[in-house]
């Protein structure tokens, strides 16, 4: 993997407005998962509507926070900062491929007091332990109290960050795994990028990578200087490789290099042959025999030096 030569475009925060901000902002921080919450004000009409500004982040307590930021082009808020201060309870539902129509007509800026249930063509459901509704047809729901409102500014643009802790979960029962527990490749959910795009997060679209939780990687750092500089190899290849335990054994290497022999490759010349021996790392990567892709690095290596 040669340095990295791209080009880039370059721009200072204090050189922009705040409209411009948020569409840098909006478009390189993606995909965004979507909170469609839903809220109830002080009369109890009942408010809908989604937003991207939204992770989970703690388990214990567990806490969501999403942020109902002020509009940009006249500093007003929205009806759902306005309700979550008059009552403190929400239901953050999440949006799957089957309702983002739905969702994205619910975020409408109606007239205050118009339920957005109703609109949508939604099915507002009975919460277990907050009285506001959920969504129905959401594959996942979190029924919340409200424990904080943080107000970031005053203001257009600025972020109100609603504190929630998690109440209740509801999971379509055809979305979990053998554990009950959401499964991605069932959820199907749906995910904001910038301007009028989604994503959509399907099976097709999802991989997985082992996570190095009690493992030690030895690094890219650790990898042949000659796998580091390849013109063939990815930065993704050499970060799998990388997260592998330990060099394989020599005598592992020369059983790997013994079989090489037999295909040709070594009989090539001193460039075209490294190309090669790198080009069967990926054919070994994509098979999944991480170790062998790992021993023909240092095939290659011993050959260049």
């Amino acid at each position: 993997m040669k340095n990295n030569e791209n080009k880039y475009i370059s721009v200072h925060a204090d050189a922009l407005d705040t409209q411009q901000m948020h569409k840098y902002l909006l478009g390189g921080i993606a995909p965004r998962p979507i909170a469609f919450v839903s809220t109830k004000d002080a009369q109890g009409n009942v408010n809908l509507s989604p937003f991207s500004f939204f992770n989970v982040f703690g388990a214990n307590p567990p806490l969501l926070i999403f942020s109902p930021a002020r509009r940009v082009r006249d500093n007003t808020t929205k009806h759902t900062l306005q309700n979550v201060y008059e009552h403190a309870e929400v239901v953050v539902n999440m949006v799957d491929f089957s309702m983002v129509e739905q969702m994205s007509l619910a975020s409408t800026e109606y007239d205050k007091g118009v339920n957005e249930f109703e609109k949508s063509g939604l099915t507002a459901l009975k919460s277990d332990i907050v009285s506001v509704p959920r969504v129905a047809e959401s594959p996942v729901a979190y029924e919340c109290k409200v424990n904080q409102i943080i107000e970031t500014g005053e203001q257009g643009g600025a972020g109100n960050l609603i504190i929630c802790e998690v109440l209740a979960i509801h999971v379509n029962e055809n979305c979990v795994d053998d554990m009950d527990i959401p499964d991605p490749t069932k959820l199907d959910l749906v995910g904001r990028m910038g301007g009028n795009w989604y994503c959509r997060t399907n099976p097709e679209a999802l991989f997985e990578i082992p996570k190095p939780l009690t493992t030690k990687g030895i690094g890219v750092d650790s990898l042949p200087q000659s796998a580091k500089n390849s013109n063939v190899l990815t930065g993704n290849e050499l970060g799998r490789l990388g997260n592998q335990e330990k060099i394989p054994s020599h005598n592992y290497i020369e059983t790997i290099k013994k079989a090489l022999a037999e295909t040709g490759i070594l009989k090539q010349g001193e460039g075209q042959k490294t190309e090669q021996i790198h080009r069967e790392v990926q054919k070994s990567l994509e098979k999944g025999e991480v170790e062998k892709a790992l021993a023909l690095l240092w095939v290659a290596e011993e050959l260049a030096e």
